[in-house]
């Protein structure tokens, strides 16, 4: 038998296009409540399947890149 394969890099779940609201959360460094309200007021985009909420990944790295470059700017 083989072993199961382990989470992490390289494996389909680390791949996908798609994040959980608790992943984005974990990635984006706030509470699940939070990103609730990011896709609630519309600043990050989310595909509704039942009652649970996918975020695109990149949806959530532009943010980031977004929101780092608005900080920048201050200088």
């Amino acid at each position: 038998m083989s072993d199961p394969p382990q989470e992490g890099a390289g494996t389909p779940r680390e791949e996908g296009r798609s994040l959980t609201v608790a992943e984005a959360a974990t990635v984006m460094r706030v509470s699940k409540l939070a990103v609730h309200r990011m896709v609630r007021s519309g600043a990050l985009p989310a595909i509704r399947t039942g009652r649970s909420q996918r975020i695109p990944r990149q949806a959530v790295h532009d943010y980031l890149t977004g929101t780092a470059a608005k900080l920048g700017s201050f200088g």
